[in-house]
């Protein structure tokens, strides 16, 4: 029964890598999220869609990879971006990234997975049949048969896939007058990546691939770049200048202290190393420390809304909300209110105990859920919030939209169904909590059926 496993393990590895990205941590942060939008959208503009339309997304993974799983989002691990040298090498994915949903390749996956499962149930059926009739080696044999039909058929699909969105990618490049070398020097970041771990680059090792041999398609998309007009058009150094303090902070976030503060040692004055150092110092209760680390940042730009945010931030998770309030409310208006800016602030708020503040926080709080419904974050403190004030069909509310959000399917059905017995009927809120309770049954429905 070992190529039955083998064959069911297949498939489960397909219903996998078709999993929502929710499975995984998401990383959010303003400015990194402003400057990779900023990236994509020349590029979504170049494909034909409106400018906004696709929204990139950062996971928490240190494996460098990017990929997009349904709708017009892009998600990039956070590897990847601590791979890249340049902000252009990040634009070249993006843009490959983009051919995959402009070419419907998520869609048409699910019908290469139903094509190479069908393949598989199908050899299955007759390799069970055969043993059941005596001949056990014969359906071995076929099951075995049946696994790397469908396996090579789906990994064939995929290989298509890939050189499409590789041409698409050259397309959206070349029409936002943006130079592939950036493309090409992460290509071959790939492919050194290959080499060092000792995957083949023969012609006869390609079979068993999802990609294409990447020294092919370096010396495919290299002619094709070079013979674009932009080749020779100069990346724009304001955007370099934002990725590498984008990569630093990144990095120190994510970092141990001790890897961050050997990376960015003492000596260097850079913006990308007095992030990285704030935060390693924070995480190590070095609180003093990470604090003249914002307050060097905040000194060559007293308003730069990203490095107040960082100073209100230390302050906060510091216990000290009353000093965090003024960096994190100029924050939020030098940034017209960016909601996870502002969701900070409204944290602060009320984490000053201060009646007199609810009114603010809910201000600052309902703009940012206006602005950003998919912030977990921002409904948990508005339902607290709406308890202080005493409102708990709108606590009870906002608390099923953060559980919903943050698959707790339960416990937003509970909240839902309370709201919508106290809500006046027919209200919009009414009306979302009805939604939330039936999206929370869905899903509930689905969990039961897995068992």
């Amino acid at each position: 029964m070992r190529n039955f496993a083998h064959i069911l393990a297949f498939l489960a590895a397909m219903i996998i890598a078709a999993q929502p990205a929710a499975a995984q941590s998401i990383l959010r942060d303003a400015e990194t999220e402003a400057l990779l939008q900023e990236l994509v959208d020349p590029l979504t503009e170049a494909a034909g869609l409106q400018r906004g339309a696709v929204d990139v997304v950062i996971i928490n993974d240190p494996s460098i990879n990017a990929f997009v799983a349904g709708g017009q989002r892009i998600y990039i691990h956070s590897g990847l971006i601590n791979a890249a040298d340049t902000a252009n090498e990040v634009q070249g994915v993006l843009a490959h990234e983009l051919g995959h949903i402009t070419g419907g390749h998520i869609i048409r996956a699910y019908e290469g997975m139903g094509k190479a499962s069908t393949i598989s149930i199908l050899s299955m059926l007759v390799g069970v049949a055969a043993m059941l009739a005596g001949a056990g080696e014969a359906g071995m044999g076929a099951m075995a048969l049946g696994q790397q039909a469908a396996m090579g058929s789906f990994l064939s699909f995929s290989r298509v896939q890939e050189s499409s969105a590789d041409a698409a990618g050259v397309q959206y490049l070349s029409t936002a007058g943006i130079t592939g070398r950036g493309s090409i020097a992460f290509f071959k970041k790939l492919q050194n990546q290959e080499f060092r771990y000792g995957y083949s680059q023969d012609d006869d090792a390609a079979f068993g691939r999802t990609h294409p041999l990447s020294g092919d398609r370096i010396a495919r998309l290299q002619d094709d770049y070079e013979r674009d007009a932009a080749w020779d058009t100069p990346p724009d150094p304001e955007q370099q200048r934002r990725f590498l303090r984008a990569k630093a902070k990144l990095f120190g976030y994510l970092a141990t202290p001790v890897q961050t503060l050997n990376s960015y040692p003492a000596h260097l004055t850079d913006v990308g190393a007095h992030y990285a150092r704030a935060y390693a110092y924070h995480k190590d209760a070095r609180i003093d420390d990470a604090l003249k680390e914002t307050d060097a940042l905040l000194a060559l730009d007293p308003d730069d809304p990203y490095f107040l945010e960082l100073k209100g931030q230390v302050l906060l998770e510091s216990g000290r909300p009353r000093d965090a309030l003024a960096p994190l409310r100029r924050a939020t208006e030098l940034t017209g209110n960016n909601p996870l800016i502002a969701a900070t602030f409204g944290h602060a708020l009320l984490a000053t105990e201060d009646q007199n503040n609810l009114a603010e926080a809910e201000r600052v709080l309902r703009a940012a859920v206006g602005r950003d419904r998919e912030n977990p974050f921002a409904w948990y403190q508005l339902g607290l919030v709406y308890a202080g004030r005493g409102d708990i069909p709108r606590a009870q509310l906002a608390s099923a939209e953060q559980q919903i959000m943050s698959n707790q399917p339960r416990g937003a059905l509970q909240n839902a169904e309370a709201a919508e017995r106290s809500l006046p009927t027919g209200s919009p809120d009414w009306l979302r909590a009805q939604d939330i309770a039936m999206q929370a049954r869905a899903t509930l429905e689905r969990e039961k059926d897995r068992r």
